[in-house]
């Protein structure tokens, strides 16, 4: 199906999926599901990217789903939210338009390889459970998306909208000039342990946040408690510390 140039250029109108069945329903951020708890996190924004390299561009998909970016450290989770939110107008416009209340997102990034590199972001499908779907609306950074051409070490980022939740717990692809992507799938099991280290992070922050408490109560009445300075800085220790995550820029374009 042609996508008209329009939905991708300015990120402000919809378009339905035609001839393409939808995506089986996915248990999502905003589905009641226990998310991970964000701030908890070490992965950085490359540990959740796909690519694909051609000859002009090389292409990163981010998966913008809270069920894998609150795996991320603090700064980059936090950064990813506030890409989201700095265009949420316009994707909350893609997807009224488009008749979808709650669209699966992500960031994309084309990078330029080679001088006057052509590329052509309407391109870009997803590949899940056998079936290709297309993207209902683009939502750019700037006026050069709109321009698909870019010099060497050029870049430029826009979100994508989908029909439903991407499906970052299953197997799934990213289609790009004849070319895909390293499957999805092979992701889980690193982000299984991080999820199993991001619960194990929060419970100990959670029972020291608890003894600090109980601590300060018996100093308040006589006790041998720690002081206040000393709780202070025992629950700043435990402070989920970043790690990897420095070279993230706010949408992750200066890591390749």
């Amino acid at each position: 199906m042609r996508v008209s140039s329009r939905v991708w250029a300015w990120g402000m109108a919809g378009m339905a999926l035609a001839g393409v069945s939808p995506v089986s329903a996915q248990v999502g951020a905003g589905a009641g599901v226990t998310l991970p708890p964000g701030g908890f996190g070490s992965l950085t924004q490359n540990d959740l990217a796909l690519r694909i390299r051609t000859p002009d561009v090389e292409v990163r998909f981010v998966p913008l789903d809270a069920r894998v970016t609150r795996l991320l450290a603090r700064d980059s989770w936090e950064s990813l939210r506030s890409v989201v939110e700095s265009k949420r107008s316009a994707i909350d416009s893609v997807a009224n338009a488009a008749g979808v209340a709650r669209p699966g997102l992500a960031l994309v990034t084309f990078f330029g390889q080679r001088v006057n590199a052509r590329f052509d972001p309407q391109t870009l499908t997803v590949s899940a459970r056998s079936r290709e779907f297309r993207p209902l609306g683009i939502v750019p950074f700037s006026g050069r998306f709109t321009s698909q051409q870019l010099n060497v070490r050029e870049q430029v980022s826009g979100i994508y909208l989908f029909e439903e939740d991407l499906p970052v717990n299953d197997s799934f692809t990213v289609l790009y000039a004849g070319q895909a992507s390293d499957d999805w799938q092979g992701k889980q099991r690193s982000l299984d342990r991080e999820r199993a280290r991001v619960a194990s992070r929060e419970r100990g922050s959670v029972r020291d946040t608890t003894q600090a408490a109980g601590a300060g109560a018996v100093t308040s009445s006589g006790g041998a408690g720690p002081t206040t300075a000393d709780t202070g800085s025992t629950a700043a220790s435990e402070t989920p510390r970043e790690t990897g995550s420095g070279a993230d820029s706010t949408m992750a374009d200066s890591t390749r």
